[in-house]
């Protein structure tokens, strides 16, 4: 254990370290950063309790398991120009050979390789091999490495899926030393160090820096360790293995390597904490579309509600104009009924309320149910294409976030006609009952009645009330008892009916007023309520959605600090690391 090997000061750096690395996780899982990565930050966190990881990469038939082989001493992986490692091979200490299956792409061998009790050695399968699979778990295990060693073949060098490869290391923020095996096919030495000068160029334009390069030949340390005295010397010399073992072994001391075991994870971290604050600053952005989707539908609700006030007018003139239409009739009513050429019919009350109501109530009750109905069938309409083209434009533009938004938005519009004619329809009936046309027929032809009557009792005086009363109200005008006389029809005519009629008029009109003043104010009432449950309805039908455009720019501006936050962190700690 990693533990086991540090002191106080080492200790209490990857105390913090890994108290941050926990809290970036944290901060990746409220963002659903994807399972892989998530995945690779819990490795690197456990990674931190293990010891040093060198891990080996390269194409294959680079002679990695070669280059591993000629480091133990012996030949305990196998070698071939076809790809022969299809699975990682972790090596460790072990005062036994041995080998376990961990995962199905893990191996893990224990050596007593006395080296091996400080560093674990992972040889990893050749990349751009026909066996994809291979690839994969190599590009995988790459991020939990402390030092990667990519070995190249000097037959060629620093091919293009090399350099991809090595882009993607680099990305990770991983330490690279290069080996250029396969030296000992060259027989000049400018031939190799022109490879040597090739490689390091084209790394440093790559990594941004210039790694350290050992160019070797894996084969002959390999086979420099098989035998011994003054062949053995030439072979090691030839190899050019001495530097790079010495450097593995020696040169990257205890101290190094832990620096290199704490710096590592803050690469991986750096590079995922970059990621997701890309992520984060790109939703942000898209939030804001997003609530200018919510200002244009609130906009778009207010102009509703304005043109609907406004052509609510215009429907509800129709309403009026009914009353404007029975208010004229009975203007007219009166001009040709209660005037003196018709007294004979103003004596019978039941003929004049008759032709009061026929003539001028007619048909406005059902007219004004009509007009109502049509109303009605305004908002409906009106109501439903505004919830449509809400809903339409909502959708189109939340799709991107279906999977995140809960609970369902828009669903089927419901309105119910039925109780809003009745709502509205009662209301109207209210109002127009309050005009008592049986009662106001009856009032007119008791009122022109009692006009004629009194001018008779004028004129007749002394003969009695209730004999001009019998005569005037059972039979006709017509002077049969000698009581009218010429006097009485010229007070009939020039003062009592026009008086009466005068009267007439001026009541209904006023009675019109007031109706229709009435009916409006009952109408607007309801329309205003329904105009109110109508927006209602569209913001409730579009509450998933914008609940979900709030929240959301609620955690991802907390998201976003912490993950700022993690970058200073993260820069501070790798800068206490490299002190080290």
């Amino acid at each position: 254990m990693l533990r086991n090997l540090l002191d106080q000061q080492q200790a209490d750096l990857l105390q913090k370290e890994r108290a941050l690395l926990e809290d970036l996780r944290v901060t990746l899982a409220r963002l659903d950063a994807t399972p892989e990565d998530q995945r690779r930050l819990a490795l690197t966190l456990r990674q931190l309790e293990e010891l040093f990881l060198l891990v080996i990469v390269g194409e294959f038939n680079a002679g990695k398991s070669a280059f591993i082989n000629a480091l133990l001493g012996q030949k305990l992986l196998a070698e071939g120009v076809t790809p022969t490692t299809n699975r990682i091979n972790v090596l460790r200490y072990g005062a036994e050979q041995s080998q376990t299956l961990r995962e199905e792409d893990v191996l893990v061998l224990t050596l007593p390789v006395a080296w091996l009790q400080e560093i674990n050695v992972v040889d990893t399968p050749g990349t751009n091999a026909v066996i994809q699979r291979h690839q994969e778990i190599t590009e995988d295990f790459v991020p939990r490495s402390d030092l990667v060693l990519f070995i190249t073949s000097a037959d060629r060098p620093f091919s293009e899926s090399e350099r991809t490869f090595l882009s993607r290391i680099r990305d990770w923020g991983k330490k690279v030393v290069i080996v250029i095996n396969k030296i000992d096919i060259f027989e000049q030495e400018d031939d190799i160090q022109q490879i040597t000068q090739f490689v390091e160029d084209n790394a440093q334009t790559l990594l941004g820096v210039r790694p350290q390069i050992f160019p070797v030949s894996a084969r002959l340390a390999q086979k420099a360790k098989t035998v011994t005295g003054v062949e053995r010397t030439a072979l090691w010399q030839a190899s050019r293995f001495g530097p790079l073992e010495e450097f593995i072994l020696s040169t990257l001391d205890q101290r190094q390597r832990v620096r290199l075991k704490l710096e590592n994870p803050l690469g991986v971290a750096a590079r995922l904490q970059e990621q997701y604050q890309a992520t984060t600053q790109a939703r942000i952005t898209l939030l804001t579309e997003d609530f200018r989707t919510i200002d244009t539908i609130d906009s778009q609700l207010g102009a509703y509600e304005e043109d609907m006030r406004h052509d609510f007018k215009y429907q509800l003139s129709h309403v009026d104009n009914v009353l404007h239409e029975m208010s004229a009739r009975g203007m007219e009513f009166f001009d040709d009924t209660v005037r003196v050429a018709r007294v004979f019919d103003l004596v019978n009350t039941s003929k004049v309320k008759g032709e009061f109501e026929e003539k001028v109530i007619a048909n406005a009750v059902q007219e004004i149910e009509t007009q109502v109905g049509e109303l009605i069938d305004w908002l409906v309409e009106r109501d439903f294409k505004q919830w449509q083209g809400v809903m339409d434009y909502l959708n189109r533009r939340a799709e991107q976030h279906q999977d995140r938004i809960v609970g369902q938005l828009g669903g089927q519009f419901e309105f119910n006609r039925r109780e809003l004619l009745a709502s509205v329809g009662r209301a109207a009936r209210e109002v127009v009952a309050g005009y008592d046309r049986i009662g106001e027929a009856r009032q007119l032809a008791d009122s022109v009645q009692m006009a004629v009557a009194q001018t008779a009792i004028a004129e007749v005086g002394a003969l009695g009330l209730g004999t001009v009363l019998v005569v005037i109200l059972h039979t006709t005008l017509a002077d049969v008892s000698g009581v009218l006389a010429a006097g009485a029809v010229a007070a009939l005519g020039l003062y009592i009916l026009p008086t009466r009629r005068r009267k007439a008029k001026a009541d209904l009109k006023t009675k019109m007023e007031t109706l229709r003043g009435n009916l409006a104010a009952s109408l607007s009432t309801e329309f205003e309520q329904e105009l109110s449950r109508s927006v209602r309805r569209i913001r409730e039908a579009m509450a998933p959605y914008t609940r979900f455009v709030r929240s959301e720019r609620t955690k991802l501006s907390e998201i976003e600090s912490h993950l700022l936050q993690a970058a200073s962190d993260l820069r501070a700690l790798r800068a206490q690391v490299q002190e080290l």
